[in-house]
Formats: C-alpha cells, structure tokens, sequence
C-alpha cells in the first residue's frame, strides 16, 4: 500500500497539471451531473402530480441543502487535511482525520433525523410551505429525513476519496445511487401510486445504496481505510474540520436559507411562483455541478502541491481551470437564453403561469452566470490552501450576503420581476469582490515560489 501512495504522490506532483485535472475533473464531473440530475428527476415526476406537489420539493429542497451542508462541513474539512498530509507523506495522520470525519458526520445526521421528525409540521411551514403545499411537504420530508445519517456520511466518504485523488470509487458510489433514483421515482410514484412519498422513499434508498457503495470503495486499493478503532476525536482535529470545511458550510448552509427567503417572497405571488422558481433552481444546480464537479477536480491538486510547496503548479492549475470554466459557462448561458421556455416545460409545461416566470428568471440567471467560473474556483482555492476569512466570505457572499437582502428589497420596488432578478445581481457583486481577493492570493503564491 506505501508503494501505491507514493506512486500517487509522484502523479499529483508531476504530470502536467491541465492534464491532471482533466483527469480527475471527469468522474467528479460524472458524479455531479448525475447527483443534480436525479434532483431534477423527482422535480419532473412529481410535477406530473400537481403545481402544489412540486413547490413541495422545491420547498423542502431547502432542507436537504443544509443535511447536505453538514456532510460538506465534515468532508471538504476532514479532505482538505487528508490531501494536506498525503502531500506531506504523513498518511497515518491522514487515515485517523479520515475516521473522525466519517463517524462524526454519521453520528451528526442522526441527532438531524430525530429532531426533524419531532418537529415535522412546523419545520415543513418554517421551510417556506403554504397551506396547499404543507400536506405534501410534510409528507414527503418525513421520508427524506429518515436518510439523513446516510446523506451526510456519503459526502464525507465522497470527498476523502475525491481529495486523495481517487474521484473513480467516488463517482461509482454516486452515480449508482442517482441512477438507481430515475428508476425508482416512476416506479414508486406511479406504479404503485405512492405519489409524492413514492419520490422521497426513492431517494433515500438511492442514498442508502450509494453509502454501502463507497464505504465498500474506501476499502479499494490505495484509498485509506475508515476505522471505528481510528475514532479519536479531540479538538485539534475538530479544528482542522472547522478550518477547511466550515467555508463549505456558509456557502451550503446560506443557500439553504436563501432557497427559504426565496420561498417565502415567491409564496406572495402564489404556489405557481415558487413551483417556477423551484424549476429555475433545479436547472441552475444542473449546469452549474458541472462547474463544480470540473473546480473538484481541481482541489486534490491544490492540496496535494500546496501541501508540497509546489505553489507554481498551484497558481497554473487555477488559471487553466478559470480560462475551461469561462468558455464552458458562456456556451451553457447561450444557450440556456435561447431555450428557456423550452426547457422550463419539460418540468410543468401544463402551467403557463409557471412556464412564464420560469423562462424569464432563467434567462436572467444566464446573463451571468459566466462570471461564476472566477468565483468558484477561487472559492475552491482559498478554502484548499487554508485562507479559512477569505473563504468563509466568498461563500457567503453569492447567497447569503448579497442574495438574503436583495431578495427581500427588489420584490418590495419590482414585485415578481424583483424575485427574478435577484440571483443574477447577487451573482454579479460577488465576482466583484472575488477578483481581488483571490488576485492577492496569488501574489502571495508567486512572492513564495
């Protein structure tokens, strides 16, 4: 097994790192597009039911986007360290921190599932419900909490193996879970006319089987192995987590609350606004995980080198992903202007009302949604090398500092026109303050070289 990590190390330090990336770029791109588009499956099915069905999931979409935060919290924080210490050669540090994040995270979701489910009916109207949508919220994240302890330990194990460079024992655990997910959604949904508890039990045991899945992949080759006899926790490794991971958590966890602030000032133009805007969410996340599966690829990179001293290599493993993530963005945006209305139908092409908000707010999102390339990657980068101020801002910034507000100001001036616009302003003063920050960055990195 040295021998394999040492063969790793040489491979993370010395091939060329556009070559490098694209490598690892690909199975986590795989592992995102997938994940995103088995959210957007039960977005679809369940959008054969009826408008207040699918403002339900986008609802308590919310609510899964923070068990996911948490799962980012203990896996970008205990990966960050691992991908640190592999670089440094130190793998048995690395195989401990591997032990407490897993364990922690599954402890973690846990205590999240028993307090959801005390709290079902005023946790669902917290999430944003209205009085038609709530029996189908509460129906359907009574079933979605009960995978909870499986979602956030998922992530972890998905991330380790991402930041140890192994991102193919990922991507299987992963995509198995998404595929198994589209073909149950129908089955249940339909065939056993389960409705919308049929697409929150596909769900979790889509997760249940991804688990088992990457628990088996941790235990493959070089990977390093999860052991309950390496579950130590003190506080230095829970400040490392926090380091490296709590950027995840704010940029996680605020979205989250913004998908809320979203639902409560769409709720005000009735359950067709947050059904439409729920639709324009999906289908962001969906263009945009290629994005983050490309800058995933990126990270093990960055740690491994930055871990290494090698901060050439570094600085040109960014750029080269900043310049493929522009080009890439700008042929998505294009052509998501153009078939907006088209793409908003294929969820619910039998509301117009619904079509209508949907295409005008997804148009919006894609004036600019190029300039997101520089501010993920950055984000990616600073969180990587342990800049823990800068990171935690810029994951603040896109949803949480910039979006909370103007969600509740611009509806108040420009009614629904305000709720569309708001993410595509958000977007835009966040690269605003994403370019110097992480351009001094990179002056530190060169004046280190």
């Amino acid at each position: 097994m040295e021998e394999q990590q040492n063969a790793k190390f040489i491979e993370m330090t010395e091939t060329p790192v556009g070559t490098l990336v694209c490598r690892l770029a690909v199975p986590t791109m795989v592992s995102m597009l997938v994940t995103s588009f088995y959210n957007m499956a039960d977005t679809f099915f369940v959008g054969k039911i009826n408008t207040s069905a699918t403002g339900a999931v986008g609802v308590v979409f919310s609510l899964m986007a923070i068990i996911q935060a948490c799962g980012f919290f203990f896996g970008h924080g205990s990966g960050n360290y691992i991908s640190k210490q592999l670089g440094k050669r130190d793998t048995e540090e690395a195989s401990r921190m591997a032990s407490i994040g897993f364990f922690s995270a599954f402890l973690f979701g846990i205590v999240f599932m028993a307090a959801g489910l005390v709290f079902l009916e005023p946790l669902a109207r917290a999430l944003g419900s209205t009085d038609t949508i709530l029996p189908y919220a509460k129906d359907y994240l009574g079933i979605i909490l009960l995978g909870a302890p499986f979602m956030t330990s998922s992530l972890v194990l998905n991330n380790q193996l991402r930041f140890q460079g192994n991102a193919f024992y990922a991507m299987i655990g992963i995509a198995t879970g998404a595929v198994l997910n589209i073909g149950l959604d129908p089955l249940f949904i339909f065939v056993f006319q389960m409705g919308i508890k049929g697409a929150a039990l596909a769900t979790i045991l889509s997760q249940i089987v991804s688990f088992c899945l990457l628990v088996a992949g941790s235990f493959r080759g070089e990977n390093i192995h999860i052991s309950y006899r390496k579950f130590h926790p003190d506080g230095a490794a829970f400040l490392e987590i926090l380091r490296g991971g709590i950027p995840s958590l704010l940029r996680q966890g605020l979205a989250s609350v913004a998908v809320i602030c979203l639902n409560f000032a769409a709720g005000g133009y009735g359950d067709e606004a947050i059904a439409a805007m729920s639709i324009v969410n999906r289908i962001m996340m969906f263009a945009g995980s290629a994005l983050i599966g490309f800058g995933q690829g990126f990270q093990p990179v960055c740690g491994f080198n930055y871990g290494a001293g090698l901060y050439k290599r570094v600085k040109d493993a960014f750029y080269f992903c900043v310049r493929s993530s522009f080009l890439f963005l700008v042929v998505v945006a294009v052509a998501g202007w153009i078939f907006a209305p088209q793409i908003v139908r294929v969820f619910r092409k039998e509301d117009l009302e619904v079509v209508r908000i949907g295409t005008t707010a997804l148009r919006c999102q894609c004036v600019t949604f190029p300039l997101m390339g520089w501010v993920v990657i950055s984000n990616m980068m600073l969180q990587n090398i342990g800049k823990v101020f800068r990171a935690s801002f810029l994951a603040m910034a896109r949803q949480g500092l910039f979006f909370i507000p103007l969600i509740f100001v611009l509806p108040y001036f420009l009614g629904l026109t305000g709720i569309e616009i708001t993410q595509p302003i958000a977007d835009a003063i966040s690269f605003l303050f994403a370019v110097p920050l992480q351009l001094s960055v990179l002056k530190e990195l060169g004046q280190n070289e």
